[in-house]
């Protein structure tokens, strides 16, 4: 008779039992979580995943190089369940919500529990065998959630940082490139959404590519607020329960491992109870937002109409714009690009509020920001880089109706103040208003100037230059 492969299995923690699926590779603490916390219905963000398998593997190697793990397969497929982790593969047993009390505890625990199991497995053990390989005296060893969880934290906001830079880098670049395709557009600029003076859309562009600019500096810089991290200060910055050896190893060999620039913090108990630094660097990727939202609601504008709006420049034609008005299309990927900026700048105000509510040795709202901060980072990487695949490398300018709206406009006649007066000029303006004519069509028809002399004034070379 064949033996039934049992469905559960026991494990048992400080409050009592618990029956879990025996082929689960989380364990007790993690069900607990998973009966406690169903609030967001978000799994962790995998960047804080893989963060946390390097943490966990940089202590594992530096616990072994001290002597705390003789056995080497042990150790060895230790190490091997961390690099799955930090690789993404072990994903699906990282079950706890988003959203947690506890500082991250729940966090650490599952990470805990599914590299004892996966070890477990490596080396061909029962699941569940904690007095073999266990979550909390091997996984665990001199280490807390406290220390843990803000350095996992910080090293995934640094390698998303590196991808947002980069996406950023290229929006700008692709601006740049419409600012030398555009040099010779001549335009109206606008205050106030008022007819201003002439300007050309290349200058508009380039603009925009030198706030991206800013951005992209911004964004670089954020790995020195977040490269100094706690790790070796367990509980609350005191190093209580780890060898001197560990504490000052630990980082070095993180750093080492993901190639950034951790460094331990000189004072560990500060390192642990403050989180200024998510706030500041949340500020700056609200200034990111900021921009983004900005330029997308100019392109919106710019491209309005197109037969009855400013129509200067033509977007990419995404996808079909109503369910009634046929032949409209929607500036759909500039508006997509604001919704995300709305809700970067929406996290960084509940970032800073978690923050600025922490106690006394630790902030125990530590989910939340690393949920706020980690999702403002993916959400402004995909907006970038959708805004410059699918909007910004796609713009054509509509140098017709440009050409038009300038001859049209009373804000060509300000180009002509040099060579005719500010008195004149305001005349000629008010004149061409009342008789319904151009400023082009009043200046010839009056003999105050030739065609050629007009069109210089009026030419790219002379709305970009600086002074007269």
């Amino acid at each position: 008779m064949k033996l039934q492969t049992p469905l559960t299995r026991t494990e048992h923690d400080f409050l009592g039992e618990l029956e879990i699926p025996a082929d689960a590779l989380y364990g007790i603490h993690t069900a607990r979580a998973l009966e406690n916390f169903q609030l967001s219905g978000r799994s962790l963000n995998p960047a804080l995943v893989k963060a946390y398998g390097w943490v966990k593997l940089a202590c594992t190697q530096i616990n072994r190089e001290l002597g705390y793990f003789p056995e080497s397969a042990k150790a060895d497929a230790i190490e091997q369940a961390c690099r799955e982790l930090a690789e993404g593969s072990l994903n699906e047993w990282i079950k706890v919500d988003a959203l947690q009390g506890g500082a991250g505890t729940s966090t650490n625990m599952n990470v805990n529990e599914v590299i004892a199991n996966r070890a477990l497995q490596i080396l061909g053990k029962a699941l569940g065998s904690y007095e073999i390989i266990s979550p909390l005296d091997d996984i665990n060893l001199h280490q807390s959630t406290n220390d843990t969880y803000p350095t996992a934290l910080k090293l995934a906001a640094i390698l998303e940082l590196r991808n947002l830079e980069q996406a950023v880098l290229e929006l700008q670049e692709d601006f740049q490139q419409k600012e030398k395709e555009f040099a010779d557009v001549v335009k109206i600029g606008r205050t106030q959404l008022q007819d201003a003076v002439l300007t050309t859309l290349g200058r508009e562009m380039a603009a925009y590519a030198e706030a991206f600019n800013r951005d992209r500096w911004r964004i670089y810089k954020c790995e020195e607020r977040l490269r100094v991290v706690n790790l070796g200060g367990t509980a609350i910055g005191s190093g209580l329960g780890a060898p001197r050896q560990f504490i000052f190893r630990a980082t070095d060999r993180l750093r080492e491992l993901t190639n950034t620039s951790l460094a331990r913090a000189e004072n560990l108990m500060e390192c642990t109870q403050n989180t200024d630094v998510f706030v500041e660097v949340s500020g700056i990727l609200k200034a990111c937002a900021s921009n983004l939202f900005k330029v997308s609601n100019d392109l919106r504008l710019l491209s309005s109409g197109p037969d009855g709006g400013l129509g200067e420049i033509n977007l990419p034609a995404m996808q079909a714009g109503s369910s009634i008005m046929p032949g409209k299309i929607n500036p759909v990927i500039p508006e997509s690009v604001a919704q995300a900026a709305m809700q970067v700048i929406a996290n960084d105000q509940l970032l800073t509020q978690a923050c600025m509510n922490g106690n006394l040795e630790l902030n125990q709202f530590m989910p939340v920001v690393a949920d706020s901060l980690l999702c403002s980072l993916q959400l402004l990487l995909k907006a970038a880089s959708m805004l410059r695949l699918k909007c910004v490398t796609g713009i054509t300018a509509n140098r017709e109706k440009c050409r038009k709206q300038v001859l049209n406009s009373t804000a060509a006649i300000t180009a002509l103040i040099p060579s005719l007066g500010y008195e004149k000029c305001s005349a000629i303006a008010e004149q061409a208003t009342k008789q319904n004519l151009s400023i082009r069509e009043l200046v010839l028809q009056q003999h105050l100037m030739d065609e050629q002399a007009f069109e210089q004034l009026i030419c790219p070379e002379a709305v970009n230059k600086l002074g007269f």
